[in-house]
C-alpha cells in the first residue's frame, strides 16, 4: 500500500508520517526531500548543475543548497531546469524504496507529488494543511531561513486541488491533529 501524504512547506506532514510510524511497525516513511537532497551529492548531478547555473551554487566541492534555492524558488525556468538534472534519479532511489518494501505500508511524503507517477499510483492521497502563520513559524524555526525565504518558497510553491485527495487534515499543532490521524489510521489502514 502506498499513501501519499502531501502539504505545504511547514504544515506537518512529516509529523503526520511519524505518528502514522507510531501505529505499526508495518508503516514504512520515505521523505522525498531527502532523496533530493541525497540526489544532490551525485557527482553527475554536481557537475550538470554547476554547468547550469555556474560556480555560485558550489561550496567546498559540494552543492550549496541554500544558493541554489535562492536560485529556484525565484524563477520557474530554474526550478524546471532543476528537475530535468535531478528526477529520474530521485525516481530511481524511489523506486527502489518502494520495491523493497513491498510488504509493507509506505508513506510517501513530498510536496511535489501530485506532479507525480506516484500519486496516481497511491492508495491513498492524504492533504496536510495549516494556517499560513503556523506553517511560516515552524519553517522558519526547522530549516534555519528568514521570514524571506519562506516568503519566497511560498510564492513558488505548489498549488493543490482538495477534491484530488482522499483525505484532509487539518493539522493546528494541538492533540486535534493527533485525534484526526489516529481516525484516519483506524478508518482507512487497519481495516484493510
Amino acid at each position: 500500500m502506498i499513501i501519499c501524504i502531501v502539504g505545504k512547506s511547514g504544515s506537518g506532514k512529516s509529523y503526520v508520517c511519524n505518528l502514522l510510524e507510531s501505529y505499526s511497525e508495518n508503516i514504512i516513511h520515505l521523505d522525498i526531500d531527502n532523496i533530493s537532497h541525497q540526489v544532490l551529492t551525485f557527482p553527475n548531478v554536481v557537475d550538470k548543475l554547476v554547468s547550469t547555473f555556474g560556480n555560485s551554487v558550489l561550496y567546498n566541492n559540494s552543492i550549496n543548497r541554500k544558493a541554489l534555492a535562492n536560485i529556484v524558488f525565484n524563477s520557474k525556468s530554474a526550478m524546471d531546469k532543476l528537475t530535468n538534472i535531478t528526477w529520474h534519479q530521485m525516481e530511481i532511489l524511489i523506486d527502489d524504496f518502494i520495491e523493497n518494501n513491498q510488504s509493507k505500508i509506505i508513506l510517501l511524503d513530498w510536496q511535489l507529488l501530485p506532479k507525480t507517477k506516484y500519486f496516481n499510483q497511491a492508495n491513498f492521497k492524504v492533504l496536510v494543511q495549516a494556517d499560513f502563520n503556523s506553517r511560516m513559524k515552524y519553517a522558519i524555526l526547522r530549516d534555519n531561513i528568514t521570514e524571506g525565504n519562506f516568503l519566497t518558497r511560498e510564492k513558488a510553491s505548489y498549488t493543490f486541488n482538495k477534491e484530488d485527495f482522499d483525505i484532509i487534515i487539518d493539522n493546528d499543532f494541538s492533540i486535534n491533529t493527533d485525534r484526526l490521524v489516529k481516525e484516519f489510521y483506524d478508518k482507512s489502514i487497519v481495516s484493510r
